[in-house]
Order: structure tokens, then sequence, then C-alpha cells
């Protein structure tokens, strides 16, 4: 990053190409933006189910655009708020370059790259979804950027996935800060771990939301939950089920259903405490997946044999109960185990308002409590390192 305000391209030229780091068109864009004193907006990106969405409209944001190719997902946002401007259309099809978002967000999966090239840089990632949030962030020259993804984009690809990203959206002008934040933080009654990538204008600070106090536990959580559609176990899981206690798993099973359960993982050395996994009522619930009842993640209800119910589900995932679900079960599940937690969202709305509102004020950066992390080396490849909030 440069260390002047201005910055010529071209030595002895008399035109700056670049103020504080970000081309001109950039930085006059995000002068006349902050300029505006209207609500503060946002375009999302793989808005799924709308948990990021409905978070940040519980902080104070409004919706510009969503964009989703689910289906039911799409028929879920506009169930829930018809007056959302939701786009059910590939992404890639999209201009951007027609909206003037404030905020642009979403939760892009973890792809690899071509490394063919070794260029690392914006063309390269062509073809996979994170190219187009990029893409969004070029055309749309937002004030700031979420990225949402799992944890283990941090490692992913030996690092590369992460190296490549890094560099894409810092070459785009902008300062790039990375924090896990946990669902049980955040009044969710969830451990669950995910990565927010914040991109801000050059020489501003990003500040985290900070841990809440009280942690929410499934007891909280469930309490006069509505009735709702789920699925069920087969006989055989039934069977396994009944026998593990409240907080347990597969390992307080009798040791020869713990044979039998297993299968070889119990003989090279047994698999992880989320098989045969029975939550207890006073702990937050393991992360929720896509299906509440995959043998590797076992979700098993407190005290009756069963998986979480969709409402169950929705709740864990602090959604409202009004918010409604379009689709069949399993589809329902899956927009579920997928949606960002609705109050992590809120929480990270509250300070993008506070970001915002704030741009020449606490928000600026000169000497914060940073910690440079730098990401796992690749072979033959120098990586840049990344600011990570403590």
């Amino acid at each position: 990053m440069l260390n002047t305000d201005l910055d010529y391209g071209i030595r002895g030229s008399n035109t700056p190409t670049y103020i504080r780091g970000l081309p001109i068109r950039t930085f006059i864009n995000c002068c006349l933006k902050h300029n505006d004193m209207s609500n503060f907006t946002v375009l999302e990106l793989f808005a799924g189910a709308g948990g990021m969405a409905l978070g940040f409209e519980m902080a104070g944001l409004e919706t510009e655009a969503l964009i989703e190719i689910n289906k039911d997902a799409c028929a879920t946002l506009k169930k829930n708020r018809p007056q959302w401007n939701v786009i059910h259309q590939d992404v890639s099809e999209i201009d951007f370059s027609k909206y003037n978002a404030d905020v642009v967000a979403g939760g892009f999966p973890c792809q690899s790259f071509s490394y063919a090239g070794k260029g690392l840089g914006f063309e390269d990632t062509r073809g996979t979804l994170f190219f187009e949030f990029a893409r969004a962030v070029k055309e749309i020259q937002p004030k700031i950027f979420v990225g949402e993804n799992v944890e283990g984009l941090k490692n992913h690809d030996n690092g590369r996935t992460l190296q490549t990203m890094t560099k894409v959206l810092t070459d785009l002008g902008y300062h790039l800060q990375m924090k896990v934040l946990n669902g049980i933080d955040y009044s969710v009654a969830q451990k669950r771990k995910r990565v927010f990538l914040i991109g801000t204008l050059p020489g501003y600070h990003f500040t985290y939301p900070a841990p809440h106090k009280e942690k929410v536990v499934l007891r909280d959580a469930l309490k006069d939950v509505p009735e709702s559609k789920g699925t069920k176990y087969s006989q055989r899981r039934y069977d396994v089920m009944k026998l593990v206690p409240p907080g347990g798993c597969w390992v307080d099973l009798p040791l020869d259903i713990q044979k039998e359960f297993m299968g070889a993982s119990f003989f090279s050395g047994g698999g992880r405490r989320g098989m045969a996994r029975r939550i207890s009522w006073d702990e937050a619930c393991l992360t929720l997946t896509t299906s509440p009842s995959q043998k590797q993640t076992e979700r098993c209800h407190p005290e009756e044999t069963r998986p979480f119910t969709i409402r169950e589900y929705a709740r864990i995932q602090s959604f409202p109960d009004e918010w409604q679900f379009e689709g069949s079960v399993s589809s329902s599940y899956k927009q579920i185990g997928n949606a960002v937690a609705v109050n992590v969202a809120k929480a990270v709305g509250e300070q993008i308002i506070h970001y915002l509102q704030n741009p020449n004020n606490d928000t600026k950066m000169i000497h914060t409590k940073e910690t440079l992390v730098t990401v796992p080396i690749v072979q033959q490849t120098s990586l840049k390192q990344y600011t990570e909030e403590g």
C-alpha cells in the first residue's frame, strides 16, 4: 500500500492515477457515496434463504438486490419479504455496474483456482463463484464488502485459495481484514465458526463485533418451539440412537454396537465425536449441516430419539418463527444449514453501519491492535499477509 495520499502512476506525470491507494475513479465514487445521507444499502450474492439479509435488515441496512440461483431459496426470500428485489438468475449473467450499493456481501464457496498462469490475479479466478464476487466489488466499488466462508478456507488447497483471494481483493484497492466468528458468541445456540473477510477503504479499519457476554444453549433456543415437519430415522438408526445419552455420542454405545455402527472407522481409531451425537439441553448445538441425520454429523434431539425438526433447525440458526421456508423438507433443511446465522449477521451489520457512519472518526486505522497472520506457504509461491483482528 502506498504511503502518500497521491500516487502518480507514470513517473513524471502530473496527473495522479491513485489517491490513498485507490484508483482515482473508485476514490471519487466512494467520496460521493459518503456524502449521501440516505440509508445504507446492500447487494448480496448467493443470498440463499436470507440469513445474512435478515440479520442486516435487523441491524438497519437496506437491501438493494439479492441474487440467488436456487428456486426454493428465491421462493423463501419472496415469501417472507415481497418488497425485496430478489433476482433468480445465474450470478455470472448479472451486470453489476448498474448498482450503487454501499455494501457488497456474499458467502461464496471454497473453490480451487487454476494456477497455470502463476499470475494469481483477477483473471486467474474466472470460472469460480469467487470471481463473480470480486467482479461485483470491482464494478460496484462499494464502501465496504463482506465475504463469508467456512473456517476451512484458511487452509483450503494448502493456503493457495486464500492467497489468491487476498491478492485479488487487495489489487482492487481495498484493505483486507479477516476474522473467524463463532455463532455461540453472538446469541446463537450453535458452535458455528465462519470466516468473515472484510474489505474497507485504504486507511480505514473495521471493528468486528465484540462477543456477547451471555451464551445461549439449546434449552433457551428451543423453548416453546412450534411444531413442524421433519425427517425421521430408519428403524436401525433409531435403535442405535436411543442408546445414546444427552451430550453423548458413539463412544457411549455398547462395544458391540460401536463396532457395528462405526464399521472400519472403529478399527482405525474411531471417528469424530459428531457421529451418533445426541445434543444436551445445556449446551450449544454442534454446527448444523444441510441434513440433520448424516452419519458423520449426527444431531439428535436431547430427549426424543429423532433429528431436529425444520423449526428447531431454524431456531438454532436464530431465524424467527415467522420466517417460512419454501420447498420440500430436505430443501428446507438445506436452506437453513447453508444460511448465515441471523444473529451473527445482525452483529456484523451493526458494525458495518458504525463503520459507514464514522468514516473519518474512530474507524480510521493508524496503529490498531491487529495481528498479522500468514497463510500456509505454497511451494514456489510467496504469500502475502493479511490482517486478522485479535
